[in-house]
Parts: structure tokens; C-alpha cells; sequence
């Protein structure tokens, strides 16, 4: 059941997109109609018909000339959708996943530390960068949460290269990193990540040195990927 005390809407596009996601409804079969759902879930039409709009925006769902909804197979879903990808991360989170996951990373924080190094006179903003660093060596004495710091560290440094672009995929980073950072951390038996390497990071950015700051995040990330190779060749 929903809770009528939070909105309708969000609440229904989470139910029906999580189990979506989880398989509960087979791919390329019907999908309740807007009438079903307000029966089954016991809420108005404009409640599911805004439910309904807002799965089909993400991918998840079409609605096919004498065929009805659809649900659509993954290959359709919009995973730069912060949704959909906390979804699929929480239904089926997976090493190839999470590789699919670093590899984008690898083509995109890089370049997002040389935009940093090349703005490093935007104080406040490699000022952030900063405080997620202090974060992480508190982290490190077990006075803050390792995860958070972490993932607001990476998140800093794509809005300090001030590009829109970058910025806009904050929400998705955060969502996909907060799995992928504990799962890394897990498969290298570490709570925390390594204060130095983020550091040697940081550095170059306040330096302004493009060259270095690229290649300290690509050192990180490689080591990430070939602990996730390394993970998926490994016998069970």
C-alpha cells in the first residue's frame, strides 16, 4: 500500500519501477492499464496516469498502438536516469555492472580533474574539493563516514571543471558510486578508499598541473578496473 501522508505519484513510479526492474513484470508483456493500477493501488487516474508518464520518460515502459503498455526490454532504459540506475543497482548489482560503470568513469573523470586544474582559481569551488578531503582523513580516524566523503569528493571535482555537462551527471555518479565505492572497498577488504591517492589528486588540481591531475585519477580508476577483472576471472 502507499502512503497517502507522501506524494502519490513519486511513491506509485518507485513501486512500479523498482519491481519493473526486479523482473516482476516480463519484458515485452502487457502492463496493467492506467485503470487497473488505480484499482490495484487504490488511487485516482491522474495519480497513475503521472506514474505511468514518468516510467515512460525513463524507458522503462511504451505504449504501442492496440498492444497497450508494454514494458520495454533494458537495452531501452534511460540509466542516466538516477532512478533507474539505483533500481537496477539495488535489484541485480553486479561485477560486469559495476565494470560498465568504472569504464564510463575512465572516459569521464579525467578530463573532469583537468577542467578543475585548469579553473583552480575558483577558490570555493577546490575549496569543496578540499573539504571532501579533510572528510576523508577524518574518515580515515573513524570520525566521518568514509562513503560520504568519498563519493563528495568525486562529485566536487566534476562541479569544480565547471562545465554543465559534468555537473549534470552528479546525481547519477553519487547513485552508482555509493555502490560501487562500498563493493570496491569490499573486494579490496578496506573500509576506507586511499587518503594519499585522492590526495596526489587534489594536489594537482591546486596546482593547476592538467597533466598530473588526469593521470593520478586514471591511476586510481585502473586500479579499481583490474581489481574488478581480476574479481570476474577469479573461480568460484
Amino acid at each position: 500500500m502507499l502512503d497517502t501522508g507522501r506524494n502519490l505519484t513519486h511513491q506509485l513510479t518507485h513501486q512500479l519501477g523498482a519491481a519493473i526492474v526486479q523482473g516482476q513484470y516480463a519484458i515485452d508483456k502487457s502492463f496493467p492499464t492506467e485503470a487497473e493500477l488505480s484499482q490495484q493501488f487504490n488511487i485516482s487516474r491522474s495519480v497513475t496516469r503521472e506514474a505511468v508518464k514518468m516510467l515512460t520518460a525513463k524507458g522503462l515502459i511504451a505504449s504501442r498502438p492496440r498492444q497497450g503498455i508494454r514494458v520495454m526490454p533494458s537495452s531501452h532504459w534511460n540509466m542516466f536516469d538516477a532512478d533507474v540506475l539505483g533500481w537496477t543497482l539495488n535489484a541485480r548489482a553486479s561485477l560486469e555492472l559495476l565494470r560498465e560503470f568504472t569504464q564510463l568513469r575512465m572516459a569521464i573523470e579525467p578530463e573532469a580533474a583537468v577542467l578543475a586544474a585548469e579553473n583552480n582559481k575558483d577558490t570555493a569551488r577546490i575549496k569543496a574539493i578540499g573539504d571532501a578531503l579533510a572528510r576523508m582523513k577524518r574518515a580515515d580516524e573513524g570520525l566521518d563516514d568514509p562513503l560520504t566523503a568519498d563519493i563528495e569528493f568525486h562529485c566536487a571535482i566534476l562541479a569544480a571543471g565547471n562545465n554543465r555537462f559534468f555537473f549534470q551527471l552528479r546525481d547519477f555518479i553519487q547513485v552508482a558510486l555509493r555502490v560501487s565505492i562500498a563493493s570496491t572497498n569490499q573486494l579490496k577488504g578496506v573500509l576506507t578508499a586511499d587518503y594519499d591517492d585522492h590526495k596526489r589528486i587534489y594536489d594537482a588540481i591546486c596546482a593547476g598541473d592538467q597533466e598530473e591531475a588526469s593521470r593520478a585519477v586514471k591511476v586510481l580508476l585502473q586500479e579499481v578496473m583490474q581489481l574488478i577483472n581480476l574479481s570476474l576471472v577469479k573461480p568460484a
